[in-house]
């Protein structure tokens, strides 16, 4: 009879242990898939094309980085979107996480249509669309542009481009303009992740 129940008691604390690991792994979230860089074999970035269902972080109006720019003869809107996973990493830490992926979507504005009488609103006409991705194994600045036109795939942008300059030199959070980023900019803040730049830009305005 002892032995008898020697035997039985490692395989009920067994099945206690099994019972327990599945109800754990059953509560936990499944991390999203699909939404990390993929690329096609001759390095060209495939276009993430459910990004629309990411995060949306903002809106430019007709914004200009350069005060001598041309007036364009209809305006535009800038819509950008992160995937949820590096979301949630700036939100817990104030800095973005490998393998980031940040979406530039450029819509033409309309300003009649329906029942509108003032101001504009977006128009379906999508006129550009680019990519900002960290892939630290990849790219040797970590950071990479990739220009869309209307295709599936597309080649890096070449790091002489003024891009990588101007977000080097400007971006509020590791070359990124998270001072456009709303709901961004103050966790940056709290974090104390904002570039050494970006504060004396800031720095420099208020003076």
């Amino acid at each position: 009879m002892p032995r008898m129940i020697n035997k039985a008691i490692p395989l009920t604390l067994a099945a206690v242990v099994l019972f327990a690991s599945v109800a754990l792994l059953k509560s936990e979230p499944v991390p999203a898939s699909g939404n990390g860089p993929e690329y096609t074999s001759d390095d060209q970035l495939k276009l993430p094309e459910n990004y629309r269902q990411w995060v949306y972080l903002t809106t430019g109006f007709d914004m200009s980085y350069s005060a001598n720019a041309m007036a364009m003869d209809h305006h535009m809107f800038d819509n950008v979107f992160v995937s949820p996973e590096s979301y949630k990493a700036f939100t817990e830490t104030g800095t973005w996480p490998d393998k980031t992926l940040l979406v530039l979507e450029v819509r033409k504005a309309e300003g009649k249509g329906s029942i509108n009488q003032r101001g504009n609103f977006q128009g379906g006409e999508v006129m550009g669309l680019e990519v900002h991705v960290r892939d630290e194994a990849r790219f040797p600045g970590k950071w990479a542009f990739f220009g869309f036109d209307g295709t599936k795939t597309a080649k890096m942008t070449p790091t002489g481009a003024a891009c990588y300059s101007c977000h080097q030199d400007h971006g509020a959070v590791d070359t990124t303009f998270v001072q456009f980023y709303p709901t961004l900019l103050p966790i940056a803040k709290s974090k104390g992740t904002l570039a050494s730049n970006y504060m004396k830009e800031t720095t420099a305005e208020k003076k």
